[in-house]
């Protein structure tokens, strides 16, 4: 029996662990959390760091791992890489993989490569980051390297919280290491992103969307995606081009890519984001849904080395998600939603329970749950999603 390497065994995570076990194989997981559900539905569990290389080679090893993944896991992405190609086994380049994985790296390898990209500087220290404001020109964001789901980032238009934003920004950075880039304006009314997926050097998958936001929450973090994607159609072709360029300039071979990307006012296209892994949120999911097809196994036949030999098609159009969240600390109560939301709604995967604690939605980890919805036309999934508060309510009880 082949063995998989499974990195992280999150509640999302576990899907993969499952596939891997329905494809026939004996499935052995690294996670560091003691309380990770994942290691339930494993054969084998190490609790092991995912970041830790040398510990995730030692288990592999010991176990003559055969193959490694890392599902929907941006830190654990270049361990898998690593592991991977140290003992020669299906993988992505390992430098590849980490200069995706590290923000000022992709930044670094996007201006050397002649692709769009606004000023950014990496930093490793707050006093040298605050001093070096003057250098950009506002609005500006603040992020960690090497954080996914908006976490530490902040949008600045003035120096008044600069040094605030920087110390959140190294808050939540692994390796010490922020960078500070110029914010780039959209042209359309969404960011693009999603996820596609590479076989054999080349996309099979488009599953571009349009990204969902918040202002009145958080305007950084995503609450969603809707499908198609609401571009030009020379725009959605500069998309397309930039994405397969930056596959092939970078050697990626195989596997799913979480992307997002900007067109300004100009019609560049800039990307912003580039992840060697299926998104959160259940975009994989949702592919399912628009394309009637299984990313997930998908995924786990690519780690493999299988070839995805046919391509996706278009899609089926006017699928949307919801993630659920909450504007203020408390203890969750319950999801109502409109009679008029309700026939579309096809699927709700709701996190809580009544009584569990509620945290402000300052980052993606936060989320309630996620609703899924399909409706009739452009038009009418445009309206809902543009009055969503009125037809979903997430009900918390205030902490006294």
């Amino acid at each position: 029996m082949k063995k998989i390497l499974l990195l992280g065994g999150s509640a999302q995570q576990i899907v993969a662990i499952e596939t891997a076990k329905r494809l026939g194989m004996y499935t052995v997981l690294c996670d560091y959390l003691p309380d990770n559900p994942g290691q339930y539905h494993a054969d084998r569990f190490y609790q092991v760091s995912t970041t830790d290389r040398e510990a995730v080679l030692n288990v592999a090893e010991k176990e003559k791992i055969d193959y490694t993944i890392a599902y929907a896991s941006d830190p654990a992405a270049p361990t898998a890489a690593w592991v991977a190609e140290k003992l020669g086994l299906p993988t992505n380049p390992f430098e590849a993989v980490n200069i995706l994985c590290n923000k000022d790296l992709f930044r670094r390898f996007l201006k050397g490569h002649g692709f769009n990209t606004p000023m950014a500087k990496g930093y490793i220290d707050a006093a040298t980051a605050n001093k070096d404001f003057g250098r950009f020109t506002f609005p500006v964001i603040v992020k960690p390297v090497d954080s996914s789901g908006s976490k530490g980032a902040t949008v600045l238009r003035d120096t008044g919280k600069a040094a605030q934003a920087v110390d959140f920004a190294f808050s939540f950075s692994r390796a010490h290491r922020i960078i500070i880039e110029e914010f780039i304006e959209k042209k359309h009314p969404y960011l693009i992103g999603g996820d596609i997926f590479v076989s054999c050097g080349r996309v099979v998958q488009w599953g571009l969307m349009n990204c969902h936001r918040d202002p009145e929450v958080n305007p950084l973090v995503p609450v969603g995606k809707s499908y198609p994607p609401l571009l030009a159609a020379e725009d959605l072709h500069e998309v397309k081009s930039t994405l397969q360029r930056l596959v092939t300039e970078l050697g990626i071979r195989f596997g799913p890519m979480n992307v997002e990307l900007v067109v300004d006012a100009a019609g560049r296209v800039f990307p912003i984001d580039i992840g060697p892994r299926s998104g959160g949120n259940m975009i994989p999911d949702l592919l399912g849904m628009i394309f009637g097809t299984d990313v997930v196994e998908m995924s786990v036949r690519a780690a493999m080395g299988q070839q995805t030999e046919a391509g996706c098609g278009e899609g089926k159009p006017f699928y949307a998600t919801h993630n659920l969240h909450s504007d203020r600390d408390g203890f969750f109560k319950g999801i109502a939603f409109s009679d008029d939301l309700r026939p579309h709604v096809v699927r709700e995967c709701v996190y809580k329970k009544a009584g569990d604690d509620v945290q402000y939605f300052d980052n993606a980890s936060k989320a309630l749950g996620i609703v899924f919805m399909h409706f009739d036309s452009e038009e009418q999934m445009e309206w809902f999603l543009g009055h969503i508060h009125e037809h979903i309510h997430v009900l918390v009880e205030g902490k006294a």
